[in-house]
């Protein structure tokens, strides 16, 4: 059954031009429930049914594992049974009819306009890191760019002229997004002091962010670095990248931004993705509503 998950991996990697990152989270998904499977004493996948299935997921909330993890499970298994029965390994599929649990809506986590403006003074602009520091928070919250996106990219996906970006999403799907001029300045500041410090040109492959050591930056690098800014100017609980880039979305539209633009701009397949950041801007509405209105 292993030599048959590896080859279902494979075929997410070549014929659906899956991320690594995607990947990896539907290798570790299908592993456990081999492991489930071992532990039932069940050594074909034809021998799973829509009982075992139902087992499985009952074992995983018994386990304390959250409804958006075991959605996510459950969408590993609908996709892996389906792919089973395209490939002839079995001739009923059993997960057609499993339906996720419904999930709880959490909205986003977003930094106001004064805390986003505060976290792009953090960084030393005098020094290298800084530089760099500075053109990552500032092309994240001018572009709404993936993490994933943001370290793909090379100096020659950035045009200073016209000012826009060329990123590769989900899919491998190329789109074009405007950059605003701060962050194409502070972008042009970095790679400036870069080939000074380092006394070589730059081609339009290299990278465009790299580290000390001059490799390409690593998600977790991004990370820390973004992590770092965040914890200086607010206290909310999640400091990642995506935060600034759920910060891009609501901002625009606070500001009357049209919600299929920014659908666009994001890179969503669906409007309704997008519809969360909707929620987002009234929530934070109300928030000014309920200080500011004496009758609130």
């Amino acid at each position: 059954m292993e030599c048959v998950v590896r080859q279902y991996l494979e075929y997410l990697k070549v014929q659906k031009n899956y991320s690594e990152h995607t990947i990896l989270s539907y290798s570790t998904d299908l592993g456990g429930f081999l492991y489930y499977l071992q532990r039932q004493s069940i050594s074909s996948f034809d021998r799973v049914s829509k009982t075992v299935l139902r087992n499985y997921i009952a074992e995983l909330f018994n386990a304390g594992y959250e409804s958006s993890s075991i959605a996510r499970k459950i969408a590993t298994l609908k996709s892996f049974f389906k792919y089973l029965k395209k490939q002839g390994i079995i001739t009923i599929n059993p997960a057609a009819l499993l339906s996720a649990p419904r999930r709880a809506k959490k909205l986003p986590a977003v930094l106001d306009e004064h805390s986003m403006m505060l976290l792009l003074q953090q960084p030393d602009r005098t020094t290298l890191g800084g530089k760099r520091d500075a053109a990552i928070l500032e092309l994240f919250y001018s572009s709404g760019i993936r993490l994933s996106e943001l370290i793909q990219l090379n100096v020659g996906d950035i045009d200073f002229r016209e000012g826009v970006l060329k990123v590769y999403g989900k899919g491998k799907k190329e789109r074009i997004v405007p950059v605003g001029s701060k962050a194409i300045d502070a972008v042009c500041e970095y790679l400036s002091h870069r080939k000074l410090e380092s006394k070589m040109n730059l081609s339009h492959n290299d990278p465009l962010f790299v580290t000390v050591h001059g490799k390409r930056l690593y998600p977790q690098a991004v990370q820390a670095i973004v992590r770092k800014y965040i914890a200086r100017v607010s206290e909310i609980h999640k400091k990642s990248p995506h935060v600034l880039r759920h910060t891009f979305a609501t901002h625009l539209l606070n500001r009357g931004a049209d919600l299929r633009a920014v659908k666009e701009l994001l890179g969503h397949e669906s409007i309704s993705t997008t519809q969360v950041y909707t929620h987002v801007a009234a929530e934070q509405l109300k928030q000014v509503y309920r200080k500011a209105h004496p009758k609130a």
